[in-house]
């Protein structure tokens, strides 16, 4: 492996690394905080500063996650041809929906009921990868301005309303954050279609930066020129408050909750505001941590290099936690048997701990798993010729 390819490798995975730390802390807090079971952390009448800066640092996981797989499917694609990547996205695409609505919804729920299913991120990145499989043999161009066209205008849709239940529901898995019923089943669209899955193109050809005959210097100079442009475009518009986001920014009872008023974003669908505050500043990070190397920084990247098995097993482990701690503090441990989302039980009300709880939790979570990643890692190394482990 030549410089440049670990150079990419190393910097890209302490990225997915950081955002899945991050992710930890979020279901953490859902699990755990008792405030996550009377009110949104970024409900400006009712959030502390505290809550709502741990709320906002997990906005990144997302984006990031949606991104960097296309531009992984691109390192995947620099050793196949088109067809056979096509293949290979479809593949995992599908997998990837499969693992949405089975392990990984039983892991949120502790039961297969499927009265009630939840489309959530993992959703969103198997359909982008399955609908990039067909993006990837348009012209590159096309595709990037297609994708741009998209992130910056959907906006534009906000206020849309079609009529009758049969397009009410399309526009709901197309563009809005709601539920359809289908039949018997309650369907929940956290993650609609649009515009996530046009993120992952634009993450697909923002990995020709790192391919193995770019200079590392040219390449960090791209970083800092996107990043930051990224994120200025995010501010200048903000500030002109007329686009970007469904709910506008306002003046507040003080300068802290003016600037949560100005950083309170849409993740439901992600508004282009969202977008560019969570792109910016990772590909801004991306430029840091080009030659970043030490032992902390080697530990993310390790996790980042074995993303969807951190993803079920913390869920699985923040969950079975969360039951032992109901069942310590006297609720029941079916009341953590959850049938829509856990700050939603009802059963669950006065359930749960301060914010330092929640910290000090999901350190210990951090901790805790570490080693299992480390290890799993390495058997992914040393077992390259078991074909199942590349789903993980």
């Amino acid at each position: 492996m030549n410089t440049t390819t670990s150079k990419r490798i190393t910097s890209i995975d302490m990225l997915r690394g950081l955002v899945m730390v991050l992710m930890a802390l979020d279901h953490v807090r859902d699990y755990f905080n008792y405030d996550a079971f009377l009110f949104d952390p970024t409900d400006l009448t009712k959030t502390t500063g505290a809550l709502f800066i741990t709320r906002f640092l997990t906005h990144f996981c997302a984006t990031v996650f949606v991104f960097l797989a296309g531009t992984s499917a691109f390192f995947v694609g620099q050793r196949r041809d088109k067809k056979s990547l096509s293949v290979w996205l479809l593949k995992r695409g599908i997998w990837l929906v499969i693992v949405e609505f089975t392990i990984i919804k039983l892991a949120w729920f502790f039961k297969l009921d499927y009265s009630v299913v939840l489309f959530m991120v993992i959703w969103i990145l198997g359909l982008s990868m399955i609908l990039l499989a067909g993006f990837i043999h348009l012209p590159k161009k096309l595709m990037i301005l297609l994708s741009v066209l998209v992130i910056v205008g959907h906006n534009a849709f906000d206020a849309f309303t079609p009529e009758g239940p049969i397009m009410s529901g399309l526009w709901i898995f197309l563009h809005e954050f709601g539920m359809v019923t289908i039949g018997n089943i309650d369907a929940h669209v956290a993650y609609p279609i649009l515009p996530w899955v046009f993120v992952m193109p634009l993450g697909y050809y923002f990995g020709e930066l790192y391919k193995p005959g770019v200079d590392s210097a040219f390449r960090v100079k791209r970083l800092w020129l996107l990043g930051i442009s990224i994120t200025l475009a995010f501010f200048i518009l903000r500030f002109i408050n007329i686009y970007g986001d469904p709910y506008f920014w306002s003046s507040q009872k003080s300068f802290g909750f003016t600037v949560m008023s100005f950083f309170n974003l849409t993740k439901y669908p992600p508004s282009l505001m969202y977008l560019l505050i969570t792109l910016g500043p990772s590909i801004i990070f991306l430029a840091l941590t080009e030659k970043w190397r030490g032992p902390f920084f080697d530990k993310l990247i390790t996790i980042g290099r074995v993303p969807m098995f951190f993803y079920i097993i913390h869920i699985y482990i923040i969950h079975l936690l969360a039951l032992i701690a109901a069942v310590f503090t006297g609720f029941k441990a079916s009341d953590m048997v959850i049938d829509f989302w856990v700050n939603e039980q009802p059963e669950l009300q006065g359930y749960g701990f301060n914010l330092w709880v929640v910290y000090l939790i999901w350190i210990l979570l951090i901790i805790a798993l570490y080693p299992v990643c480390s290890r799993f890692n390495k058997y992914k190394s040393n077992n390259r010729d078991k074909w199942w482990l590349s789903y993980f």
